[in-house]
């Protein structure tokens, strides 16, 4: 059968993005499935320069098991056609067709270095060319929209397929083409269009989440990981602002709010309910005393009996996060709601890390969210096939995702844990994700855990990392470094396009480690590398 390189193409089909040479692709897959092909493309590359070829103008490449080569530009779209040939015009600039695809053919023959069996077609599926001897290129290697149904057969016509196995040619053609184009997806224009993908998929609850009308609008959305409610709550924020009325959004993470807190447009208030109560009560003139036994006793008194002035009654509230709020933390918020407000509680029984019990919501409209948009396929399967997901979750992210990657090291060993999540770093950097890119979540919390102690990996790689400390202003202080570190519980509600799962170790498997799991990997947005005890791993085996 036909091998495409590189492969993930299919996922970037949903995006628009180089379209009619992924449909080219889809089809070059149909009709030569059962040739021995080795097919190249260049659709997960964008350029200026080279648009989304594999090499100069050179959109395909196929590979026969002679080791013979065939060169594919493809132009969709219009052409003109001149007394010099065939012009295709780039940004109001035309360019010769015949002449950048032969610069293409010499620079990748003078490229291999020795004699190379080569044959090339120009394919425009969208135009006719009505005087083909003047295209410039022999009219025998044109393929345009009045016999585009015959690429299959002219390539099999060009690369005869003889019986036996590919030979030493072959694979010298192969390895090649292998090092010379760096045949792997590009993780930087997989992140964008992943993100843009999820932004739309989810961001469907925002949607007709926001069309229901009832009043009083108090609305409990039950969304799992990846459904769109962080897209919900960031809508209906903005709305209250666009409306000339005051929201607030409150969450139980520090690391959340302040990363909600840059998404949006002044106007209202960003907080975990413990910054709230602090800014509360300071401005009522009460300072509290943190190194007091009780403290928080105290301050959810205070702040259940205080009055409230108008300045901290709101017009929309949103509880994020609410699977780890108390009932008198709801108690609480809902003072903070005018009469006529709208509110909207959010959670995940899956993210419930710290055990308590659901707040009870009486009267109010329960909405479920059950597909995971951001999550790559295997991870959710992954999750199901453990069983941490109650109820179950559906998949609905266009990517498959790249394959799990697990690290094993024995209990208890924390230079080998250490030396597997540097091999983790290595892993994802040669996959070509930036570290900017790459997440470190810890399965211990911050007090417990070796690897959030450290200001680096090793040399090359250094952590920024909460400290534990904050500063006059009471904002957190993290260590300065590359690659961001954070627990299991602090990266809740958020996500990265890699991620390094450590520290994963556990002497049985019961509620809370499947919801440490669940938050941990679902926090990937590509791709995911499980770095894990041996025991942990035998009891993750033993349940698939």
């Amino acid at each position: 059968m036909a091998h495409i390189r590189p492969t993930g193409w299919q996922e970037m089909a949903v995006t628009g993005t180089a379209v009619r040479e992924i449909d080219t692709l889809g089809y070059l897959e149909r009709r030569l499935a059962d040739a021995p092909y080795r097919i190249y493309h260049g659709v997960h590359w964008t350029n200026v320069e080279n648009g989304f070829s594999v090499f100069g103008e050179i959109d395909f490449i196929i590979v026969a098991p002679s080791g013979r080569m065939l060169l594919i530009e493809q132009k969709s779209g219009l052409l003109n056609e001149t007394a010099d040939g065939l012009v295709k015009h780039y940004e109001g600039k035309p360019r010769k067709v015949a002449n950048h695809l032969m610069r293409s053919i010499k620079g990748l023959t003078e490229r291999f270095g020795s004699e190379l069996s080569i044959d090339y077609l120009l394919y425009c599926p969208d135009y006719i060319v009505r005087n083909p001897h003047l295209a410039g290129i022999d009219p025998r290697h044109i393929i345009d929209a009045t016999s585009k149904d015959r690429l299959a057969d002219v390539i099999r016509d060009i690369l005869p397929v003889t019986d036996g196995a590919p030979g030493e040619r072959f694979e010298k053609v192969t390895r090649f083409l292998g090092n010379m184009l760096s045949l792997r997806p590009d993780p930087s224009a997989m992140i964008g269009n992943a993100a843009a993908m999820v932004t739309r998929l989810s961001g469907g609850l925002a949607t007709w989440a926001r069309r229901l009308e009832f009043a009083p609008f108090r609305l409990r959305v039950v969304g799992t990981a990846g459904s769109g409610k962080t897209q919900l709550a960031l809508a209906e924020y903005a709305a209250a602002i666009d409306a000339g009325l005051s929201p607030l959004y409150v969450c139980y993470n520090r690391p959340l709010a302040d990363h909600i807190e840059r998404l949006v447009r002044a106007g209202g208030r960003v907080a975990t309910f413990h910054m709230l109560s602090d800014a509360f009560l300071r401005a009522q003139g009460h300072i509290p005393n943190y190194a007091a036994p009780g403290v928080w006793d105290e301050i959810e008194a205070r702040m259940a009996g205080a009055e409230l002035p108008e300045t901290w009654k709101y017009d929309v509230l949103i509880v994020d996060e609410g699977q780890d709020f108390s009932i008198a933390w709801r108690d609480i918020l809902l003072r903070m709601l005018k009469a006529d407000g709208r509110a909207i509680w959010l959670e995940d029984p899956n993210q419930n890390l710290y055990g308590r019990p659901a707040v009870p919501l009486p009267g109010w409209v329960k909405l479920h969210s059950d597909t995971n948009f951001r999550s790559p396929r295997q991870i959710v399967d992954m999750l199901a096939s453990i069983g941490a997901v109650h109820p179950p979750v559906e998949a609905g992210s266009p990517f498959k995702g790249a394959d799990i990657e697990e690290l094993m090291y024995p209990e208890g060993d924390t230079e080998a844990m250490l030396a597997q999540t540097r091999r983790a770093v290595t892993l994802c950097l040669g996959a070509g994700f930036a570290r900017h890119d790459i997440a470190i979540a810890s399965f211990r919390g911050r007090e417990k855990s070796a690897i959030l102690r450290l200001d680096k990996l090793s040399d090359a790689h250094t952590l920024r990392s909460f400290t534990g400390e904050y500063d006059l202003f009471g904002n957190p202080i993290y260590r300065d470094g590359g690659l961001l570190a954070e627990s299991v519980y602090r990266f809740k509600g958020q996500s990265a396009p890699a991620v390094i799962f450590t520290e994963i170790d556990f002497a049985r498997i019961d509620e809370l480690v499947l919801r440490k799991l669940f938050v941990g990997m679902t926090r990937a947005r590509l791709k995911l590398v499980l770095v894990l005890s041996e025991r942990a791993e035998q009891q993750l085996l033993d349940r698939m």
